[in-house]
Formats: C-alpha cells, sequence, structure tokens
C-alpha cells in the first residue's frame, strides 16, 4: 500500500531525528545551524583559526547568497562574519576535496569582492577578506594545522598585500593546541565529548532541547525540499536544451512554474 503524505511526512520526521544523533559541526546541516545568528561562536572559531586574539566579530549570518552580477554563477556561503575592522571572514566546510579545490576558494574570494565594492568607490576601499576552508581531510597531506595560502610578487619575493587571504585548516589535525582542540570539537557527535563550552552548548541545545531538535528537523526539512527544487531544475534546463518541448509542457512535467521556466531559458542564452 502507498503511503500517504502524513505518513511519509512522519517517516521522514523519524529519520531526521536519527541523522541529528549523527551530526557534528563538520557536517553541513548541523553547521548551519550551529553558527546561525551566533557572533560569539563565529568569533570563537575565527580568533582560533587566524590567530588573532583580539579579534571582534560585530556580524555573523549562514547560508548568505552572493550574486551581484547577471549570468554569473551564485555562491551560498556557509557562515559569513564582519569583524569591527571591516574585514570579512568566509567560513566553508569542504567535507570532499572536490568541494575544496583551489578554483573554488578564488571564487569565493573573488565573490566577496564584488559584493563589497560598490559604483563610485575606490579599489583601495575594498575590505581585507578571509576564505577559510575547513575540510575534513588533510587536503595537501602534510599534516600541517593551516596551510595559509597568499599571493606573491615571484619578482620581488614579496607579498603582493591586496588584502585577499585564504587559509585551508586541516580537520584531521589533532593535538594539545586550540586549533587541535576545535578540530576535535568539529568531529563530536557528542556535545559532553567537547572541548569548548560555547560549542557544547550550542551542539546540546540542537540535539537536546525540544525547540533546537524542532529547528535541525526544519532546517533539515527545508535542504530536502531545496534538494527537489534544485534536481526539477536541472530536469527543466535540460529539457530546455534539448529544445523538443514546449515551455508548458516542462513546466507541466517538472511542476514549476511557467515563468521559472522562462527564466531558466533566458539564463541558459546568457552561457
Amino acid at each position: 500500500m502507498k503511503e500517504t503524505e502524513q505518513q511519509k511526512k512522519e517517516r521522514e520526521h523519524e529519520e531526521d531525528l536519527r541523522r541529528l544523533m549523527e551530526f557534528r559541526p563538520i557536517d553541513d546541516n548541523f553547521m548551519r545551524c550551529l553558527f546561525k545568528d551566533n557572533v560569539p561562536l563565529a568569533e570563537l572559531v575565527l580568533r582560533i583559526i587566524t590567530g588573532k586574539k583580539d579579534l571582534v566579530i560585530t556580524s555573523c549570518v549562514t547560508q548568505k547568497d552572493m550574486k551581484r552580477l547577471a549570468g554569473a554563477r551564485s555562491i551560498c556561503l556557509d557562515a559569513y562574519g564582519t569583524d569591527s575592522n571591516d574585514k570579512n571572514y568566509d567560513l566553508e566546510i569542504q567535507r570532499e576535496d572536490k568541494g575544496a579545490d583551489p578554483h573554488r576558494a578564488r571564487y569565493h574570494s573573488s565573490v566577496m569582492d564584488i559584493e563589497n565594492l560598490d559604483a563610485g568607490q575606490e579599489f583601495k576601499e575594498l575590505p581585507e577578506t578571509y576564505t577559510i576552508f575547513i575540510t575534513e581531510k588533510d587536503f595537501y597531506g602534510k599534516g600541517e594545522p593551516v596551510y595559509v595560502v597568499e599571493r606573491m610578487n615571484l619578482t620581488t619575493g614579496k607579498n603582493f598585500e591586496d588584502g585577499e587571504h585564504i587559509l585551508y585548516v586541516n580537520g584531521e589535525y589533532r593535538g594539545d593546541s586550540d586549533l587541535g582542540k576545535l578540530m576535535h570539537d568539529f568531529n563530536c557527535r557528542d556535545a559532553k565529548d567537547m572541548n569548548f563550552a560555547l560549542m557544547a552548548e550550542r551542539t546540546r541545545y540542537l540535539k537536546e532541547n525540544p525547540k533546537g531538535v524542532e529547528e535541525m528537523c526544519k532546517s533539515m526539512e527545508d535542504m530536502r525540499n531545496e534538494a527537489d527544487l534544485a534536481a526539477r531544475k536541472d530536469i527543466a534546463r535540460s529539457f530546455i536544451l534539448m529544445g523538443e518541448l514546449s515551455y508548458e509542457k516542462i513546466a507541466k512535467g517538472t511542476e514549476l512554474p511557467i515563468e521559472e521556466i522562462k527564466r531558466l531559458a533566458e539564463e541558459r542564452a546568457l552561457d
């Protein structure tokens, strides 16, 4: 017998509860809620990673959408923060090596530049930016806790000093340093095993407090809906590319509004 819509929702909710218990801060789904509007936690993590003990974070948002150029590929930053000196930080979790490709880091950095320079401003007004990838594995395989990437003038041997900074944090690193302890926490499922109180408190809230559990379940449901929508858009793009079906038929088959089909077609024409 085919399950009803209500039975499907109940089944998915039970699956979400089981998944929630297995989540770690280094998991995207969990990280979204962990850092959401959580300035103190973002400040703690960025202080440890950058080594700036006096760093003051003034804002932190998760899943910040960045797209200011028509036709350009949009990205959604995992956690985006600004400090008291107007420096910007993009904190990304990368579970797989392909997600940590250097070209991706370059693009994230460039998108932050576009986002932070308005018409009429001088180029020297660009704020310093930090693109930080926390990778589950040691991306460069050298056993270092952090790999710092800076542009350099190869002829003079000096730093280019353009204000762009890229850091790869080794999620496998363990040690007695704060960074080693932080990476341990990022890989913990249970709050009681964590070193840092701010991380443990937020983890405990999201996994044990009824309101926190509800917030996490809502986030997972949203992600399912986002994935379903993205899949239907991909199907629509394929049909548009084939050019054999009318926009009306594509809209009906993918259950997308006709306006969205037209927008996807226009987007395709710009490529």
